[in-house]
């Protein structure tokens, strides 16, 4: 009975479009072959999509992951993926998450679940077979909407609705939902700045901001994870824009600094800075004159490489910097040492931080993007057997004058300019 009731109020059939990309979403052989596994497992199990990907499909946008809900507990997923031969590993079994994995796709199996105990950070759960309960503990009611593969949708909060009017409601009371995970109010940026059609309402601004103080218990890879979702090219300007965004990110992110930088920009920088990525984007934001770059470093875990091409851009800009550094041959020696990346940022990072377009540094963004970075053609062994230069400190100081004239010469360098440099 509760199964019918279940159907009768909650599934929706919904618009043709929708429902339509629903299924060409099943038709993908290897989510179907997901679903197949676990509605055949029993005269009860269900498996729907949920979250991400239904929200997107509705709002028309691209995604790109797949998360799914069942309401088999994370054991019965398991068997019922063996007995399906589909390989998956228990990613996040205490939390209900299996991670079934086709060909090169990754997909998440959560069961359903109620919370038992919050801290803010984490959540003990409980394992369920209620959908609305599960869709209860979600935190806004555009990502508790589910379908099956047909693309029925079971929507108990309207968060159909909310997408359409462009309102970001949190399910319940929204102190509760920020308190059962701080990280909420960094995903209430998210949302708002992809989502909303509305205004702030001033009692959840209120809300926010009270429980600011909690976001500091947060690991610091959740909230540049976090962070990472929020600052995309596409939300920037109205970003810049939103004091009650601004004011909440920044007391997150104390050395985000210069979004002025993205409420003035033309139509082609608009379209040059849709092209960037976030390390990008965070350059931008925290390289100045003062030791900003040190202290969001230190503070937030960024991968070594991520480290290395945030200081190369910061490094380059310290220096006195005039119309005149920007030639191929000053460029050469960063484009040998550091890579074609490094010489793109630097250049991006001019024009967006001049805000204008400059055609000698876009006819050298051009010149370095089809450039390839050399390799040095001359080895200490060429020396020692064609000029009997014998090992040690000579032979070292005649390779790097020679490099050094070969990156001069944009990476060229005669027979007769090495026969000068060994003879002198």
């Amino acid at each position: 009975m509760k199964s019918l009731l279940d159907k009768f109020f909650f599934r929706q059939n919904n618009l043709d479009s929708i429902s339509n990309r629903i299924k060409d979403i099943s038709k993908k052989i290897s989510v179907s072959k997901i679903f197949n596994a676990i509605n055949s497992y029993s005269t009860s199990s269900e498996l729907r999509y949920v979250g991400g990907c239904i929200r997107k499909v509705i709002n028309n946008e691209i995604f790109d992951d797949i998360d799914l809900a069942t309401n088999l507990d994370p054991t019965e997923v398991c068997s019922a993926l063996k007995k399906s031969n589909i390989e998956f590993y228990e990613s996040g079994i205490d939390h209900g998450t299996i991670t079934a994995i086709i060909k090169d796709s990754k997909f998440e199996i959560t069961s359903l679940r109620e919370d038992i105990l919050t801290d803010g950070r984490h959540a003990k759960v409980k394992f369920s077979n209620d959908w609305k309960t599960d869709a209860s503990r979600r935190d806004f009611t555009i990502n508790s909407i589910y379908s099956d593969k047909e693309g029925n949708l079971f929507d108990p909060f309207n968060g159909y609705e909310d997408i359409k009017k462009g309102k970001i409601n949190f399910i319940g009371n929204p102190e509760k939902r920020i308190k059962e995970d701080y990280l909420r109010i960094l995903r209430y940026l998210r949302f708002f700045l992809n989502y909303s059609k509305q205004p702030h309402d001033p009692k959840i601004v209120k809300v926010l901001k009270m429980n600011l103080i909690g976001i500091a218990n947060l690991s610091k890879e959740r909230l540049i994870d976090e962070l990472r979702k929020i600052l995309k090219p596409n939300v920037l300007e109205n970003l810049s824009k939103d004091k009650i965004i601004l004011e909440i990110l920044v007391s997150v992110f104390p050395q985000l600094k210069h979004f002025n930088i993205f409420s003035k920009l033309n139509t082609n920088l608009k379209d040059m800075l849709s092209k960037v990525d976030f390390i990008f984007i965070i350059s931008l934001l925290i390289i100045d004159e003062t030791d900003n770059v040190d202290y969001f470093l230190y503070k937030f875990n960024l991968s070594k490489k991520d480290k290395k091409r945030i200081r190369n851009i910061s490094d380059f800009y310290k220096k006195k910097i005039t119309s005149k550094t920007f030639t191929e041959k000053n460029l050469n020696l960063i484009f040998y040492h550091s890579g074609k990346e490094t010489v793109l940022d630097i250049l991006n990072y001019r024009i967006l931080k001049a805000n204008k377009l400059d055609n000698n540094i876009l006819a050298l963004i051009s010149k370095f993007e089809i450039k390839p970075v050399p390799t040095m053609p001359f080895k200490a062994d060429f020396l020692m057997s064609k000029y009997n230069i014998p090992e040690g400190k000579m032979l070292g100081e005649k390779l790097k004058l020679i490099e050094s004239k070969w990156i001069e010469n944009n990476f060229q360098i005669s027979e007769q300019q090495i026969e000068n440099i060994i003879n002198n």
